[in-house]
């Protein structure tokens, strides 16, 4: 029996896209911690590629996955549907979020007695709470920790809504078809390794921004290739074999970049792991992941498994509240933008 096609397995409804985000979260967790506490060392993904952190490894399983689900959304909804379904997916919790770090913990941890005063506290709010970029410090908060940043993973989410409007143009144009996008898509794989290595060496924010964008295009591929791409074990443990004798050379970043993408998919869509299908922590576990590591780094420092066991806690607790009461009513109300049925005359 042949393996099925990712529009074969897409069709059984059946998909573990939640539980790898859920755990893709968690490793930001884990993998921040070293940089929470100040510690000497590495996280045991770092170890395993040396060549990302744990953290990096998620950021780019996140947006392989972002990129294939938003395509899938983009098919099924009008333009003023797909922008509703993105904005209410990824604003509403992301503004609670701010304003508390804004409004509640900012007061609460200060040490600066103009702390409404300061033009950084207002710019912090704006930045961040628009998506239009980042900003990272609160005025006298967190200022005694090895990392003063309020919330250092925010950084992901203005490259992201960039990346969810360059599709909707792509879709509008009439690109995402398989004759037109898979050009596109080697075109600019090639344009992003040759800029790299006429840039050499890329500064960190420019790098991150190139990987995330490879990731999250290839994911739209995926979906775009979706009758054509079979989900078979042989390629991806051929892509393991090959990753591991790359490991520790320059070569490596080729073969990760095609064991992420492809071994992603077929975790999602054909390994069977216990399935989460309502509720998504995911996002909100992002979200409050760094900010309850810099708590406890506060309250109670320690080695970094000790940080990252108790965020690890703070921050499920804060993400179930924010899905429960934040995220799912706000996916709720999608439905105001769906296409009305046609009619039966």
């Amino acid at each position: 029996m042949s393996a099925p096609v990712l529009a074969e397995a897409w069709a059984t409804g059946r998909n573990n896209f939640h539980l790898i985000r859920l755990i893709a979260a968690w490793l930001v967790i884990y993998g921040h911690a070293w940089a929470i506490t100040g510690s000497q060392g590495q996280d045991a993904v770092t170890w395993l590629t040396q060549y990302k952190f744990a953290g990096g490894v998620a950021v780019d399983v996140f947006f392989l996955i972002s990129g294939l689900l938003i395509a899938a959304s983009l098919e099924r909804n009008s333009t003023a549907g797909y922008l509703a379904a993105r904005a209410l997916r990824i604003l509403p919790a992301l503004l609670v979020c701010v304003g508390l770090s804004v409004c509640v913990l900012g007061p609460r941890m200060t040490t600066a007695a103009d702390y409404w005063h300061q033009p950084d506290t207002w710019r912090y709010l704006l930045l961040n709470g628009s998506l239009w970029s980042n900003a990272y410090l609160l005025p006298g908060v967190f200022e005694h920790l090895p990392n003063p940043a309020i919330n250092g993973s925010l950084w992901t989410l203005p490259i992201e809504a960039r990346l969810y409007l360059a599709l909707l143009v792509a879709s509008l144009a009439g690109l995402l078809t398989p004759r037109r996008w898979l050009p596109l898509w080697l075109f600019s794989l090639l344009l992003a390794c040759g800029y790299a290595a006429w840039q050499q060496p890329l500064p960190d924010a420019r790098q991150n921004q190139l990987w995330c964008a490879a990731f999250f295009i290839t994911g739209s591929l995926f979906w775009v290739l979706r009758h054509h791409l079979r989900l078979r074990a042989t390629p991806l443990l051929a892509l393991l074999v090959l990753a591991a004798w790359a490991r520790g050379t320059a070569w490596f970043p080729l073969p990760y970049f095609a064991l992420i993408c492809y071994g992603t998919v077929w975790l999602a869509l054909r390994s069977r792991l216990p399935q989460i299908r309502q509720t998504d922590l995911s996002y909100g576990l992002y979200l409050y992941g760094w900010p309850m590591a810099q708590l406890v780094q506060t309250f109670s420092p320690g080695s970094p498994l000790h940080n990252m066991l108790w965020t690890t806690l703070l921050a499920l607790a804060c993400a179930a509240a924010s899905w429960f009461l934040i995220e799912r009513p706000a996916l709720r109300l999608k439905r105001w933008f769906a296409p009305s049925p046609p009619s039966a005359a």
